[in-house]
């Protein structure tokens, strides 16, 4: 075989060699962009501070209606369940025998008048003839004595006619406040108030109502020492606001006020008692509820409204990612207090000005895994439904 055509292919077989170095370092330069997340600029403001708790509804008064005298029960004059007035009409015992105890010192009263009367004027004849000296001192001062002792009968006899009087009233049983009430406890034709004050049934005044709630005492302490710092302002008592929540999270439409905070701690429970009163004007609220509900109590300095989006939780807590001016990635552990709205409340953990990633927040999880030195390419980010940004941000979310 000719020496030339042994040389061709090792001629193109080094060729192809130094082709393909020469390829190597190109494709290696060309890395990957960044990704690109969407992004919320954390930006410190004054917020509500509020706690969202649980409580239980109970009415602002409740009074016993009882009868008074004894007497047979005639009737039931209310529905039962129904609101009522102060003073209005609820049961009728029967007035007979009571009318008559009253008639009787009606008249017991007459006969002391009269020997009152008969009294007077002996005592005054004996004034009189004593006054002439044609009478004993003795013959007066007992005529005298007479006297009183009439008028002290009649005093008496008048005050036995006043109880018969006031027995007679309470034979009509009337409500003692005004309110709604409960279920009747004794039926017609039951004798009442034989040994003692019958219970009839009860009124319960739920408009307003209040609201029983504990806070821990730990959270108490430290929203005090938020206050002693200036990172936050309390409100008086008066002034503290609770508006009650629906199991489904929507509001009442009514917001009352805190109008009492227990001084001591509830040892079992490490928790500090607190009530509230609500207007209950359609009386939708009832007794016995139990309600979530979110106090006001003050306001929050410095604090950042962030997305719920963008904030994620693992055992160690609540926590985001944040991008720097450099594109460069980082995890920042935070304080979220409570929501408002579809935001978290952070009150620790963030500075003026961070970058919170919002959409890609899987992305950014997964370089910081992977890479030695994760980046990523911040752009505002727009919420889904936001317009002509949503499909954007539901790509980004995606990623």
């Amino acid at each position: 075989m000719p020496l030339s055509s042994l040389r061709i292919p090792s001629v193109l077989v080094l060729t192809l060699a130094v082709a393909a170095c020469g390829k190597g370092p190109q494709q290696a330069q060309q890395a990957p962009p960044p990704p690109e997340v969407g992004v919320i600029a954390a930006h410190a403001q004054s917020v509500p501070l509020t706690r969202d708790l649980v409580g239980r509804l109970y009415p602002t008064r409740i009074a016993d209606v009882r009868a008074r005298v004894a007497g047979v029960l005639q009737k039931r004059v209310y529905i039962e369940g129904s609101d009522v007035r102060e003073g209005q009409l609820l049961f009728q015992i029967d007035p007979a025998p009571l009318q008559a105890a009253l008639n009787a010192q009606l008249a017991n009263l007459a006969s002391a008048q009269a020997t009152y009367t008969n009294a007077h004027v002996a005592a005054e004849r004996a004034r009189s003839v004593f006054a002439k000296g044609l009478m004993a001192a003795t013959d007066r001062d007992n005529a005298e004595a007479a006297e009183r002792t009439a008028a002290a009968a009649v005093k008496q006899a008048e005050a036995n006619v006043e109880t018969a009087r006031i027995n007679l009233g309470y034979a009509s049983v009337t409500a003692p406040i005004a309110g709604r009430t409960g279920q009747q406890q004794v039926t017609e034709g039951a004798l009442v108030g034989q040994s003692d004050a019958t219970l009839l049934t009860t009124v319960e005044q739920i408009d307003p109502i209040y609201v029983y709630f504990s806070q821990p005492v730990a959270d108490v302490e430290a929203m005090r020492r938020a206050a002693a710092t200036g990172r936050a302002e309390l409100f008086e008592q008066n002034k503290a606001t609770v508006e009650l929540l629906r199991p489904d999270g929507t509001s009442y439409g009514v917001a009352g006020t805190l109008d009492f905070s227990d001084t001591a701690v509830n040892a079992p429970t490490g928790s500090v008692e607190l009530r509230a009163i609500v207007p209950n004007p359609d009386h939708r609220l009832l007794p016995g509820m139990y309600v979530s509900l979110r106090v006001t109590l003050g306001e929050l300095k410095n604090a950042f409204l962030i997305a719920a989006v963008a904030v994620l939780r693992d055992a160690g807590g609540p926590y985001v990612y944040t991008v720097g001016p450099d594109g460069k990635v980082a995890q920042k552990r935070i304080k979220a207090d409570s929501l408002r709205g579809d935001s978290w409340i952070v009150s620790d953990g963030l500075a003026e000005g961070d970058q919170v990633v919002a959409s890609g927040v899987q992305t950014v999880g997964m370089l910081l895994q992977r890479s030695k030195d994760p980046r990523a390419k911040a752009v505002p980010w727009k919420p889904a439904g936001s317009g002509e940004g949503a499909g954007t941000a539901a790509a980004q979310a995606a990623r």
